[in-house]
């Protein structure tokens, strides 16, 4: 019969098989941490990024700014209120701190700003006609649906259709399918300055 082995030798034997991690990992392991607390720090009391990134070596500085700089990448969302666009521009203030390349950073973020402009001016007006149009819509179905039910007379009944959970639904789908489109083009500009140094 085999030997049988324990769950702690099965699990040396995995480790020995992984060999001595790199100098490279070893920094990550060291510095992925001290970006979080960066970023966490900047984003709770605006810290001061430039100068704390000062405070590491060359090479934790660049790996604290890529965490940091994912993070806030990140924290960048669609606007939806004041609130999104304050915490959206403390993030974008960030990120440019922490880019090396300054210039690509800045034309992304402008790219940014102008995915937000759209989404706060014509993304609007098109969410209010969606929502006129699937109002009226849904009105019109329901008091079909009540004239058979009652046999054509539906005089003084009055249903607040914005209120049924069946128009709530609708919309939120509709406004889902809206936003999508502003999503997918925010998260390649996300993902193209998170490739940024």
């Amino acid at each position: 019969m085999g030997d049988i082995k324990s769950a702690r030798e099965i699990a040396m034997e995995k480790i020995a098989s992984l060999g001595e991690p790199t100098e490279q990992e070893r920094l990550q392991w060291k510095y992925t941490p001290e970006g979080e607390k960066l970023a966490a720090r900047y984003l709770k009391s605006g810290a001061d990024i430039a100068s704390e990134l000062n405070t590491y070596d060359k090479a934790g500085a660049k790996l604290v700014a890529k965490t940091a700089s994912s993070i806030l990448i990140k924290n960048i969302n669609v606007p939806k209120n004041d609130i999104d666009k304050k915490n959206n521009k403390l993030a974008m203030d960030g990120i440019k701190a922490l880019k090396t390349d300054k210039s690509r950073a800045e034309a992304t973020l402008n790219q940014i700003r102008h995915v937000f402009n759209h989404y706060a001016e014509q993304g609007e007006q098109q969410r209010k006609q969606a929502y006129a149009a699937l109002k009226a819509d849904f009105q019109a179905k329901l008091e079909q649906a009540l004239r058979q039910q009652m046999g054509g007379n539906i005089s003084g009944i009055r249903i607040d259709v914005e209120k049924q959970p069946q128009f709530q639904e609708e919309w939120r789908k509709l406004k889902a399918q809206l936003d999508g489109q502003y999503l997918k083009l925010l998260d390649e500009y996300k993902q193209e300055l998170d490739s940024l140094n």
